[in-house]
């Protein structure tokens, strides 16, 4: 759950780094950024499949221009609201903070263009202390989340 009311302080991102919104990420950047966060890579055409299909997505860049932080947002525009591949790099110093700027971002623009909708996501345990910071419960009621893996294709 989200209370709409209340707004936790903004987060800033450490000098040099660079929230951007719907910048085309290239897919090797992306991979890059999935496999050092234990996740296996993705061909090019599902991550321009799944970037088309969604409604938009963040990039978070260090000082030298390499994307440390991702997320995307899908929507049906009535009722739901989904954040995917909530990511930061591990290997990043500012991690807590890019994750935290992630959310926040995220959660404003989603907010601004899909008031009405629930909202959903799945994320890494890196991610709870920033989601709980702006009203997300883990499992509230008992309510967990399944999720379905295709394959790559």
């Amino acid at each position: 759950m989200l209370p709409f009311r209340s707004q936790s302080p903004s987060l800033r991102l450490r000098e040099g780094y660079v929230l951007l919104q719907q910048r085309d990420p290239e897919p090797e950047d992306l991979n890059r950024l999935l496999q050092s966060c234990g996740d296996p890579p993705r061909s090019p055409a599902r991550w321009r499949r799944v970037l088309d299909c969604s409604a938009w997505h963040l990039t978070v860049l260090d000082p030298h221009g390499k994307i440390v932080g991702f997320v995307r947002a899908t929507s049906d525009q009535a009722l739901n609201a989904n954040l995917w591949d909530l990511l930061a790099d591990p290997a990043d110093p500012g991690r807590e903070e890019v994750i935290g700027a992630l959310v926040q971002a995220a959660l404003a623009k989603l907010r601004r263009e899909f008031s009405g909708c629930s909202i959903s996501l799945s994320a890494p345990p890196e991610a709870l202390k920033a989601l709980t910071r702006v009203g997300f419960v883990v499992d509230p009621g008992g309510i967990r989340a399944m999720g379905l893996k295709l394959r790559d294709g």
